[in-house]
């Protein structure tokens, strides 16, 4: 019988809707809780709550899934400590491990990948392979691609998910004494009052930061790079980048831009539209921007649409963003400075930051629709994490791909699986 394992999901109903329906299709389920925030989105039967440090968490969940003979491990993203430890455990007992998050495209898509996302995904690097997997996911009826939104997601219940999350683990800690936070972010009496605060800011803004992007876009044929920051402790720069804090990624950036980059080009850094505002990347970015000598060729934005920006870039640069994937689909070339899905060759620009402010290397459109039409068919699904319809529509998918066992594979047909 197929046992999965569910650990640490997103904070809504999601995970326990999957188990749900695994255990209708005949599964064993069994959710292991590390603190209050994971017992308030799924606490009852067919959990097991786990008090214990987290030293002594491999040895427990190795004795656990020796005892009750565990097929399956799903979690959402691999880096948090304790999901680090039970991939080591999973990996040398042959349990099929499914990683999940927020989708590659956005909006509104999910990924659901084998063994790891990101720096760690086992989708092919080499052109000629990610061909192959495209023609193979034709060939197994994936119906031509519409990358155009189907379902909203709600922000608000997101964010009344991650403060419910937040403050039950700081308020009701004693229950779990010995959780650890895997996140780097602030602590929540911090960071939801700095973000809030910040959420507002720009919201007040809005209107005056759309406009003097659409001026920027319209007022000069400059060329221009664009740099969309990330959110500094975010695993895709904790895990998956060698930046051990944001400001490391910006001085390279500008430092080269300052000595590589012709004279008439421009630099805009965008601020990442949920960045907490605890450190004033604004003041940070024109600093250095000064002490390179660049001052009047780099613009700071804090607001404005990506999209827009990209429609009439040269290129782009980036750790690692999704927002890569909008830069390949609108054919602007891109240099990644972290670990990504979408470094290949033939996508991104492969010869390093210092020539790529001259001699940007444009994405092959070809190649961008095999990569995104075997992604796709490998490790997307549709659908949202915090609102209906969308919601129903993933968990239905994703407890379809579960219960196969066909994580990661192209082999089914994929007008039957969504």
């Amino acid at each position: 019988m197929l046992h999965f394992v569910f650990l640490q999901g997103m904070p809504s109903a999601f995970f326990s809707r999957v188990g749900d329906r695994l255990l209708a299709q005949g599964a064993k389920v069994t959710r292991i809780n590390f603190c209050m925030g994971d017992w308030l989105f799924w606490h009852g039967n067919n959990t097991v709550n786990y008090r214990g440090t987290l030293a002594s968490w491999p040895d427990f969940f190795r004795t656990f899934c020796q005892r009750e003979q565990v097929t399956d491990l799903v979690l959402l993203g691999e880096q948090r400590q304790y999901h680090r430890q039970a991939v080591d455990v999973s990996k040398a007992m042959g349990i099929r491990i499914s990683v999940t998050d927020f989708g590659y495209l956005r909006p509104d898509w999910i990924t659901l990948e084998r063994d790891g996302m990101s720096g760690n995904s086992l989708f092919p690097r080499h052109p000629d392979e990610i061909r192959g997997l495209s023609a193979r996911a034709l060939a197994a009826g994936l119906p031509e691609m519409d990358l155009r939104p189907e379902y909203a997601d709600s922000a608000t219940a997101m964010a009344v998910g991650d403060l419910l999350f937040s403050y039950a683990n700081v308020l009701l800690w004693w229950l779990f004494p010995f959780y650890q936070r895997s996140d780097k972010r602030p602590h929540p009496l911090i960071y939801f009052p700095a973000i809030g605060w910040r959420l507002l800011r720009v919201r007040l803004k809005r209107y005056h930061s759309v406009n003097r992007a659409e001026q920027l876009i319209a007022a000069s044929d400059a060329p221009c790079f664009v740099f969309p920051l990330q959110l500094e402790h975010d695993f895709q720069i904790v895990a998956y980048s060698r930046f051990v804090e944001l400001d490391e990624a910006i001085g390279e950036v500008l430092q080269s831009f300052a000595g590589h980059a012709s004279p008439d080009v421009r630099l805009i850094v965008k601020a990442h539209p949920w960045d907490p505002g605890l450190k004033n990347w604004h003041r940070r970015v024109m600093r250095l921007a000064r002490h390179f000598g660049i001052a009047e060729r780099v613009i700071f934005l804090d607001g404005g649409s990506l999209d827009q920006l990209l429609a009439r870039a040269v290129g782009m640069v980036t750790v690692n963003s999704t927002s890569g994937f909008s830069a390949l689909l609108a054919g602007c070339p891109v240099c990644i400075l972290g670990e990504a899905v979408y470094d290949v060759s033939g996508l991104v620009h492969q010869g390093g930051l210092d020539t790529f402010w001259c001699h940007p290397t444009k994405p092959d459109a070809s190649l961008v629709q095999d990569f995104i039409r075997a992604l796709v068919a490998a490790s997307q699904l549709r659908g949202v994490f915090f609102a209906e319809p969308g919601m129903g529509v993933a968990v239905e998918a994703m407890a379809q791909r579960l219960f196969s066992g066909r994580v990661g594979e192209i082999r089914y047909n994929a007008q039957k699986v969504p």
